[in-house]
């Protein structure tokens, strides 16, 4: 069974109508099978809520620049980052179930 993390979620506008949502874990470091499930997770949840298709979801791990990590696209992975690097990110408690 995966264990449940403390998210938070934000979300990056990459042009007039895309968005790319990132997800943070704030308590643990997950494995590689945990982040792709959180990946697909979070997916399936903004298919079912929004429609999105393809929704561009980046997953942030870590919690201070030696540690931390992005899993993604490339470029949301950029762009979020490059978000997080000006604080230009609201972030709000999220639960993915």
């Amino acid at each position: 069974m995966p264990m449940a993390y403390k998210l938070a979620y934000g979300a990056v506008m990459d042009g007039p109508r895309k968005v790319i949502h990132a997800v943070r874990v704030l308590d643990a470091l997950p494995s590689i099978d945990e982040i792709d499930d959180l990946l697909a997770q979070m997916r399936d949840r903004m298919l079912a809520r929004h429609g999105e298709q393809s929704a561009n979801v980046v997953l942030i791990v870590g919690d201070s620049k030696e540690t931390l990590r992005l899993f993604g696209e490339a470029h949301a992975m950029t762009r979020v980052r490059t978000a997080m690097f000006n604080a230009a990110i609201s972030w709000s408690d999220f639960d993915v179930g």
